[in-house]
């Protein structure tokens, strides 16, 4: 191979080696960032939804397990808990202390009253309510004005809807389309 082929290929193979330490182009980078930051975006999302179901389980749990509190109440002392008025850790239901929501319930039925994960004191939204008939031979327990939930959130669990808080016309069937409350009750008690 002559000196002046040498030098060309000597050349060129050192323009190769610079060329293939510049990095990336602006092009590239900007190809990475979008990826990233849908990537990014979908994780977010699933992990909300993640957390919201979650909340959504924990309401569900808490209900029945009130409920099965307040049916062993009923099997011992042949009556509901006896409150004539909306009892609630929530404004409407005036203030009281989680276990003064169902009077007679704590601790001898259940160690503690649960609260619903959003709840915010002081507020009418997300929190557990209780009601009963004046002499305790029916009862309404909701988890009153989810904040987070749509109606569609509501009928994702169609049994545990208040048909009195649904939006329709028979207090005592769900008929509605706007439902604002879950919970469980007895059907002497459902227009409470």
């Amino acid at each position: 191979m002559s000196a002046r082929n040498r030098g060309f290929t000597l050349i060129s193979l050192l323009l190769r080696r610079k060329r293939s330490c510049q990095g990336f182009t602006l092009i590239e980078l900007l190809v990475v960032i979008c990826i990233v930051a849908i990537l990014g975006t979908v994780a977010l999302l699933v992990y909300t939804n993640t957390l919201k179901s979650a909340r959504m389980a924990k309401r569900i749990g808490d209900l029945q397990s009130i409920n099965t509190a307040i049916e062993l109440y009923r099997d011992e002392n042949n009556h509901y808990p006896i409150a004539t008025n909306w009892r609630s850790e929530c404004a409407k239901g005036g203030n009281l202390n989680p276990d003064d929501v169902v009077p007679g319930l704590v601790p001898k039925y259940t160690r503690i009253f649960p609260s619903d994960p959003l709840m915010v004191k002081n507020t009418n939204s997300s929190c557990y309510m209780y009601i009963s008939n004046e002499d305790g031979s029916g009862y309404k327990l909701l988890d009153y004005q989810i904040s987070e939930f749509t109606p569609a959130d509501y009928l994702k669990e169609r049994g545990l809807i208040d048909p009195a808080r649904d939006g329709g016309s028979d207090p005592c069937k769900v008929d509605g389309d706007s439902p604002e409350a879950w919970g469980f009750y007895t059907y002497n008690a459902c227009a409470l």
